[in-house]
This record gives C-alpha cells, sequence and structure tokens, in this order.
C-alpha cells in the first residue's frame, strides 16, 4: 500500500489518520508473512483487529507536533514513528484491559475474552481463564516489542533518534507511573481531588497529549520554547480529556462509547467525579458510595442512586466545569505560541475533540 502525502503546512487528520493506518497495515501484514508456520499470522491478525477503529489521537497529536514548527518535505519518518505510538497504545490497552478485568472494549470482546473463548473446551474454567489472561499478556507485549521496531525502522537521522528516543522513554515510564498510581488508588475511594488528578497527569495529559507533541516536534527539530509551549496547552488539556472519559464512563451510551457504564463503578475507579462526591457528601450519601462502587455485583439500579448521589452533591456540574477551566486554559497557551498557523487551528479542534465528545 502506499503512503498518502501530507503537503507541508497543511494539516488534514483524515489525511494522518489514513497514512498511519497503511503503516501499521503494511507492518502486521509483513509479520505474517515472516513465520507463516506458527502462530504469528493469527496473532498480528488479531493485533491488526485489535487496532481498527481506534481515534488516533496520538498519531494526530504527533504529526501535529511535527507540522507546528515548521515539518518538511519527508513526512515517512513522521508516519512512521506516529504509528509506533499507535502500537505502543495497542500495548498499553491491552495490558489495562486485564488489570481492569474488562469484557469490551470499543463494542467488541477484549483481547483476554477473545483468546479464553478460543481456549479448548475440555479444560477447567480457571485454566481457560488464565489462558486468556496470559495469552493477552504476551500479545500486549509482543505490540511493545513491534512499538520499538517500528521506531527503529522509521529512518530518523542520528540526531532525530538521540532526540525521540529520551521523550519515548519518559513517555513509556511516565504512563507505567500512572497506571501503577491508578491500580494503587482502585479500591481504595477517597475525597483526595489532588490525587486523583496527579493519577490523570501522568496517565492520561502527559503520555496522551504531552508527549505525541513532543515527539513529533522533536523529529521536526524543534527547541526548548516550542516545547514548553506545547507543555503549557498540553496539561490541561490533558486533565480534562480524562474527566470527560471518567464521566462517559458513569453517563456515557455503550452504544458510542464501546463499554458499559458499570465497568468502572464495578472496578471501584477512585476518579475525580468519585473525590468531589465524597467531598461533598454527607454521611449518608458517603457510606451509601462506598458500599455500592467497588460491588462487582453492582447493577443498573445501583448506578442510578450513584447518578443521584453525583447530583446532589453537585460532583458532575464541578466536573463539567473543571473541563471547561481547562480547556480554556489550553487554548489560551496557543495565543502566543510559537507554532504555524495551521498547527493553531488544529489545535483548536483538537482540544474541542478531546473534551466535547461522546465517546
Amino acid at each position: 500500500m502506499t503512503t498518502p502525502t501530507l503537503s507541508p503546512g497543511r494539516l488534514d487528520a483524515d489525511t494522518v489518520r489514513e497514512s498511519v493506518d497503511v503503516v501499521l497495515e503494511d507492518f502486521l501484514t509483513a509479520k505474517a508473512h515472516t513465520t507463516p508456520q506458527h502462530h504469528l499470522p493469527y496473532l498480528s491478525g488479531l493485533l491488526k483487529d485489535f487496532l481498527s477503529g481506534g481515534k488516533r489521537i496520538r498519531p494526530l497529536l504527533c504529526v501535529t507536533g511535527w507540522q507546528a514548527v515548521g515539518g518538511g518535505e519527508d513526512t515517512e519518518p513522521v508516519f512512521r514513528v506516529a504509528a509506533c505510538l499507535e502500537m505502543f497504545h495497542a500495548f498499553a490497552l491491552i495490558h489495562d484491559d486485564v488489570m481492569d478485568d474488562s469484557d469490551t472494549r470499543r463494542g467488541r470482546p477484549t483481547i483476554h475474552r477473545i483468546l479464553a473463548a478460543l481456549c479448548a473446551t475440555d479444560r477447567r474454567p480457571e485454566q481457560i481463564e488464565r489462558f486468556g489472561v496470559s495469552g493477552a499478556v504476551l500479545l500486549g507485549d509482543l505490540a511493545l516489542t513491534w512499538s520499538d521496531e517500528l521506531l527503529h525502522s522509521a529512518g530518523l537521522t542520528p540526531v532525530q533518534f538521540d532526540t525521540v528516543l529520551p521523550l519515548l522513554s519518559e513517555m513509556r515510564t511516565e504512563v507505567m507511573l500512572g497506571q501503577y498510581l491508578d491500580l494503587q488508588a482502585t479500591g481504595e475511594l477517597t475525597d483526595d481531588v489532588e490525587a486523583t488528578l496527579t493519577v490523570n497527569r501522568y496517565k492520561t495529559a502527559k503520555y496522551t497529549i504531552e508527549r505525541p507533541l513532543h515527539v513529533g516536534a522533536a523529529v521536526a527539530g524543534a527547541g526548548p520554547e516550542a516545547m514548553e509551549a506545547f507543555t503549557a496547552y498540553a496539561l490541561p488539556l490533558g486533565e480534562a480529556f480524562q474527566l470527560r472519559d471518567d464521566l462517559l464512563g458513569v453517563y456515557g451510551d455503550p452504544e458510542s462509547t464501546g463499554k458499559s457504564q458499570l465497568d468502572d463503578l464495578r472496578a471501584g475507579k477512585n476518579t475525580t467525579l468519585i473525590a468531589l462526591a465524597l467531598r461533598g457528601s454527607d454521611s449518608v450519601q458517603a457510606a451509601r458510595l462506598r458500599s455500592l462502587i467497588g460491588n462487582p455485583l453492582l447493577d443498573e439500579r445501583d448506578a442510578a442512586t450513584i447518578q443521584e448521589i453525583f447530583a446532589a452533591t453537585t460532583a458532575r456540574d464541578a466536573v463539567e466545569q473543571m473541563i471547561d477551566d481547562r480547556r480554556t486554559q489550553a487554548l489560551r497557551a496557543l495565543d502566543d505560541a510559537p507554532f504555524t498557523a495551521d498547527a493553531v487551528n488544529a489545535l483548536k479542534q483538537i482540544a474541542r475533540m478531546a473534551t466535547v465528545r461522546n465517546s
């Protein structure tokens, strides 16, 4: 397949997504033909299916960061680096679904559920479940390895590679730390709003928004001023993105989000929404929240009760206000940013896409 070209100075989100999809398609197709006598074709196909349907937010930001500081005529390296980010994201999502024991992702069964369903039926239930989880961990590891391979085959110059690699290493470390903090907080409900925002910053703001912009800009040779401007835009927007995600986890339409409204509540995820509700609740409301959130048997009626408490404590309204405030802060950071006009317009559109969405 031929990678579409991206005209210098013009940002086209559809072209970016199409180009990254072509890189991923070609890469995984080649992997499927490497050792056809083994299970690699099936695994690469499973990964290809998993990668389909994503929003490609990180690749889009990566290429936007690249063009914001001038970009260049040769788009192939930045598209391959952007594809590397998406492959890494597949790794992160597959492992995240295992840790959360999620049944669905983007409206389809999660990888560990797919693999468990394919397991021999003569095994004991616990063996089937273990096979699914273990297989998903391995497929996630494979995506991580292939992410690195995409980076090393991106055609970067030595200077570009030496600049990009430390940023990717920081990104990987930050998201692992954020995930660990999230795991640590799950099931331990608290009204510590700042603690939940710290998780948001590492797990989402830096990983989803800041580092992709930095990586793309690094490919284009950006200086410190541009990197600082990206950070000023990215961190508040990334927090707003996660806050919207928290609301969608409770109020979103499963047809749009691809997951049940009950998943996060059953898992006992300690979100900013929950922390604000606990902070604003009376003793009866707090006790009710603590008895319901984290209960694996929680049902729709229980979820409705939780939503009523969120409304009564104004927690939902407070999160909406936090989203608005952070989006405004991110947009203001673009006023004096040393970016191209096209990039500023694209970043404004991305800010809206990240915070006003239904999935």
